[in-house]
């Protein structure tokens, strides 16, 4: 793929469930990116794209191959904290597919989600990055995230310890 045209992004589907949950895995199993530390099965995943619908503050976009449809990648907005008074915060992910990185699949996806969600009762937005990670502290800043903090060790995995960088965007 050498050409951002080539990518097609658009709400997640059930049809996509399968796929999505293999690259989740592969940043589960490989990874420190997320602190999940057991890989899922594709109906241990089903509840989190079913809480990520079509509509409204939690969303899920799916970057596609428009030649292949292969997922290249996938952004949600989820709950930021389950408390009614966080309801206009979100937090956002993205997830790009090994192999597929440094191609702009973030970008898109990052722009089709905020687009979204311009229409949503939302005040902020904000993105955990697992350190070190300089390709989603990049794409963060792109976006106009601001460096909140870091939380010192506050996940294990792999038998070390990781920081994770936070970060805002007002929304």
């Amino acid at each position: 793929m050498s050409d951002r045209t080539e990518v097609q992004v658009r709400p997640g589907v059930e049809a996509d469930l399968e796929a999505l949950t293999e690259l989740y895995n592969h940043y589960v199993r490989e990874t420190p990116i997320t602190f999940d530390t057991v890989a899922f099965t594709v109906e241990e995943r089903r509840p989190w794209l079913l809480s990520h619908p079509e509509d409204g503050p939690y969303r899920l976009m799916v970057a596609v191959d428009a030649g292949s449809q292969e997922i290249l990648g996938y952004a949600t907005s989820s709950p930021h904290r389950p408390k009614a008074a966080y309801s206009t915060s979100v937090e956002v992910a993205v997830y790009v597919a090994a192999g597929a990185g440094r191609r702009g699949v973030g970008t898109l996806l990052y722009e089709a989600l905020f687009e979204a969600l311009a229409g949503e009762d939302l005040h902020r937005a904000y993105a955990g990055i697992a350190l070190p990670n300089e390709a989603s502290t990049r794409l963060h800043e792109r976006f106009g995230f601001r460096y909140l903090g870091t939380y010192r060790e506050v996940g294990r995995k792999f038998g070390r310890y990781w920081d994770v960088a936070w970060y805002e965007k007002e929304l």
